[in-house]
């Protein structure tokens, strides 16, 4: 912007002043300026007044309340900024400043984008999901560390878990919480203390610092080791505002050292009291317990009965056992005598010479029946043959003989039944009732009918 300014024109000093006001603000863009604080004042308005310095030169600078409020960190005189800012002039002393919008410290935005950048990456691969972190166990008996031995956060740990529980076994895996070798030496820490296999929880974390400080704990060797451990770990860097990429790779989070001490740790106080409720409850058991015996001591008591009665029960039940012995063993007896007796008998009849006797009467039996059958037999037989006689002599051709017949038969012994078979000459035989007649054919006459 170019002021024209007529000639011999007299200007005043509030007019010179924002005439270079205007010409710096319409000409310089929005700058980011890099310096370190000094004079740093704050007065009760709320805006701020301040010194960027570098070896060589300075430049003054003011940030107004409503730009101030939105930084997240407080600045003091000799931290390192970058400021986003106008050039101007303040017209009231004719100086030139700058007008601060923005103010981070100095290489937060390069760490800052290069956090987000890790972040979005292994948060894309699943290493901040829930479900592969680990819950701490129930009863936490050996705690291990890993963070400096020197720094303030073993110290805090150490006093936690000596307030609340002594008695608790502690590891300290030692490593470097900052600088160059802190990543590589942290990302050991945690495999050793996994090698080791004793711990039940493990803290890895540090105190307090600026976000260089911290940045160890961003680095992705460390997030990985952290991811890959077997162990629970529980993240403990910095203070409660803190975050780093180790506290979203963590089965858990503390805001503090000292407050992962406290969650990991029992509470002796708490333990003792659980202990005095489990003596009263042991105790309150116990009385009833007591209370229960003393009940059944008293039923029993009052069943209790006098010796004297008891063994005069005794006795009586002694005389029925023997009653009853003496029962059974005259039944038993009498069951032998019966057996015995039985076993007598079979071997009478068993004897040999009972054996004898009874064969040799079976055997009289038999031939008297023999006999008996024979001469039954004989008689029928002969009874038989008498009617068989009768009838053959009925039909016998001796008793057709005796009647005047006779059986003529030739040479050859066959009988003659026709005078067609014989023949003049022939020798014949005659049989009569008492004798045979030898005859000689002189003539046939056949009889015609």
């Amino acid at each position: 912007m170019t002021i024209d300014i007529p000639e011999r024109r007299i200007l005043s000093v509030t007019e010179l002043n924002r005439s270079v006001r205007q010409l710096l603000e319409s000409n310089l863009p929005t700058l980011w300026v890099e310096g370190e604080i000094s004079n740093l004042a704050r007065p009760s308005s709320g805006h701020w007044y301040l010194t960027l310095k570098d070896q060589n030169a300075q430049v003054r600078c003011a940030m107004f309340k409503n730009a101030n409020m939105r930084i997240n960190f407080t600045p003091s005189n000799g931290v390192a900024v970058v400021a986003r800012c106008k050039a101007g002039l303040y017209e009231g002393r004719g100086e030139y400043q700058l007008i601060i919008e923005h103010m981070e410290q100095a290489g937060f935005g390069a760490l800052q984008r290069q956090f987000d950048a890790l972040k979005k990456i292994l948060a894309e691969e699943g290493l901040f999901d829930q479900l592969h972190k680990q819950s701490l166990p129930r009863s936490i008996q050996h705690i291990g560390m890993v963070t400096s031995p020197t720094g303030a956060a073993v110290k805090d740990i150490l006093s936690v878990l000596k307030r609340r529980f002594p008695a608790i076994r502690i590891s300290l895996f030692p490593a470097a919480v900052q600088g160059e070798q802190a990543a590589s030496q942290i990302t050991q820490a945690i495999k050793n203390a996994n090698d080791h296999g004793q711990c039940d929880v493990l803290i890895v974390g540090r105190g307090g610092g600026s976000l260089e400080d911290l940045w160890p704990f961003n680095e992705e060797i460390v997030a990985r080791a952290i991811f890959e451990s077997n162990i629970p770990i529980v993240s403990a860097v910095g203070h409660e505002i803190d975050f780093t990429i180790a506290d979203f790779v963590a089965d858990l989070r503390a805001p503090t050292p000292s407050a992962a001490a406290e969650l990991t740790s029992p509470d002796s106080q708490d333990i003792s009291h659980q202990l005095i409720g489990f003596e009263d409850r042991l105790k309150q058991t116990i009385k009833r317990r007591v209370h229960h015996l003393e009940q059944r001591t008293e039923h029993l008591q009052k069943r209790l009965q006098h010796p004297g009665r008891k063994l005069q029960q005794q006795a009586q039940h002694l005389d029925h056992i023997e009653i009853r012995l003496g029962r059974a063993m005259a039944s038993k007896l009498q069951q032998h005598r019966g057996k015995l007796q039985s076993v007598n008998q079979r071997l009478a009849r068993l004897s040999p010479e009972t054996l004898i006797l009874n064969a040799g009467a079976m055997v009289a039996k038999s031939i008297r029946e023999m006999i008996r059958t024979s001469q039954r037999r004989l008689q029928d037989a002969y009874s038989k043959t008498q009617q068989t006689l009768h009838l053959l002599d009925t039909v016998s051709p001796l008793k057709t003989l005796e009647r005047g017949y006779s059986v003529i038969r030739n040479e050859h012994d066959s009988v003659i039944k026709s005078v067609t078979e014989l023949s003049k000459g022939e020798r014949l035989r005659s049989q009569l009732s008492d004798g045979e007649i030898i005859m000689k054919v002189t003539d046939i006459n056949q009889q015609k009918l």
